[in-house]
């Protein structure tokens, strides 16, 4: 039986959470979408269901997130832990409200934790605003997010608007006190009727002691970070064994290829930077406003490439052009253009060899594990916080899937030299 059951609300965010918890010893399997009811539960201290959710219709982000935790309850998971973004990318209307609500209401919580929090990657929270680096969230270039624009970073507020139910805080200076004055605060905040309680966290520190406070509660939502703490009280209760190495992923030979559909200030910068080293091709949905017309154009430009080039195929634009393209298509359908044919794309290029695959972006991520047809990763060694390479044995690929803001600026040529040298 899995101690946690983790829901996470896209595929980026799902691969991030079962790296921090391989990284601290927790063995983990990231299941690609709902499990039938007949399938067997993985043997594994954790088990990650990732979604496609975070920009899905309210009803239907709710109806997969209800499906996914009928699934980890009868495998008997012990806590269950709604994965969201460091940036908490959402609209006023959801989805994490909504769903953190059916959830509450599917488990009888009485309270439940929300910290997003990830201090290596530079996500912070103070007093209940959320920082990336030493911006606040509306300042930080989440404000002009295609998607998800966070021009708020309040996040009392903006769970607020998500929910009928009482938002509260637990601040900084009561998390400094410990896991007692946590548990003791979060206590209170139940008694006065709040359902939904952010804390702060500023530090690793921090987050080792919000693992041992929340340890217990039947659901927690958050970031990755949140499961830093974990796997250790979990020891601490008896729960988990002494965890071994990340798992040793298998050295393929074959093409290496990165698709990028992250329109984020750091994806721009990691494309910049990669361009200088690989064969590169930019889609043009206005050139091209058909997925399979759009995928087409990028497929037959890598048939003409070098046979040893790594191929850097992307969307990634800077707020401007992306305005423009929304503007011409409409916001939605551009989405779904460039989503749609990087997904294309994807399963013509390992039709064609490439067994090494880096997709840039959380919606280009899911569309493109959806397409493959993937529906396991086996973890393996981290890149950069919050990216593990990971083998998806069904397709015999190598594959990395990084959320549009994380990674340093070279990324992605990091990521492949790792395995060049066989980590």
């Amino acid at each position: 039986m899995p101690i946690l059951g983790a829901i996470a609300d896209d595929v980026t965010g799902a691969t991030d959470l079962a790296a921090m918890l391989v990284n601290n010893g927790a063995r983990t399997v990231q299941l690609l979408g709902v499990p039938p009811p007949d399938a067997a539960p993985p043997e594994a201290d954790a088990v990650v269901v990732s979604l496609k959710s975070r920009t899905a219709p309210v009803t239907r982000a709710v109806a997969d997130s209800l499906a996914a935790l009928d699934r980890l309850r009868a495998w008997g998971a012990r806590a269950i832990h709604f994965k969201v973004c460091s940036t908490f990318d959402s609209t006023d209307e959801g989805n994490i409200g909504p769903v953190a609500d059916a959830l509450r209401a599917a488990l009888r919580a009485d309270i439940v934790p929300v910290c997003p929090a990830f201090p290596t990657n530079g996500r912070t929270v103070y007093q209940g605003h959320l920082f990336v680096g030493s911006a606040l969230l509306n300042e930080s270039g989440m404000e002009n997010h295609p998607l998800t624009p966070m021009r708020d970073a309040n996040l009392v507020r903006v769970l607020g608007r998500q929910t009928r139910a009482r938002v509260g805080l637990v601040p900084f200076a009561t998390v400094e006190r410990g896991a007692e004055a946590v548990r003791a605060a979060l206590a209170s905040l139940a008694n006065d009727g709040v359902a939904h309680a952010i804390l702060d966290a500023v530090s690793d520190t921090q987050l080792l002691t919000l693992g041992e406070a929340i340890a217990d509660s039947p659901l927690v939502v958050g970031g990755s970070g949140l499961a830093l703490g974990l796997p250790a009280a979990w020891r601490r209760r008896g729960w988990l064994g002494e965890g071994g190495d990340a798992a040793r992923l298998p050295r393929l030979a074959g093409r290496a290829a990165i698709l990028a559909g992250s329109c984020s200030r750091a994806t721009l910068a990691q494309v910049a930077q990669a361009r200088g080293s690989c064969a590169s091709f930019a889609l043009d949905p206005l050139a091209h406003p058909h997925p399979a017309t759009l995928a087409a154009a990028a497929i037959d430009w890598s048939e003409r490439q070098p046979a040893d080039a790594t191929l850097l195929i992307y969307a990634s634009s800077p707020p401007e052009r992306v305005a423009a393209v929304q503007a011409a298509l409409g916001r939605e359908r551009a989405g779904e253009i460039v989503e749609r044919a990087f997904a294309a794309i994807a399963e013509a290029l390992i039709a064609r060899g490439v067994r090494r695959l880096i997709v840039a972006g959380g919606e280009t991520s899911g569309a493109v594990v959806s397409r493959l047809g993937l529906t396991r990763l086996v973890i393996g060694p981290t890149i950069d916080p919050g990216v593990p390479w990971t083998f998806a044995p069904e397709r015999d690929l190598l594959l990395a899937l990084k959320s549009g803001n994380f990674g340093s600026e070279d990324f992605f040529t990091k990521a492949l030299a790792m395995l060049e040298e066989g980590a």
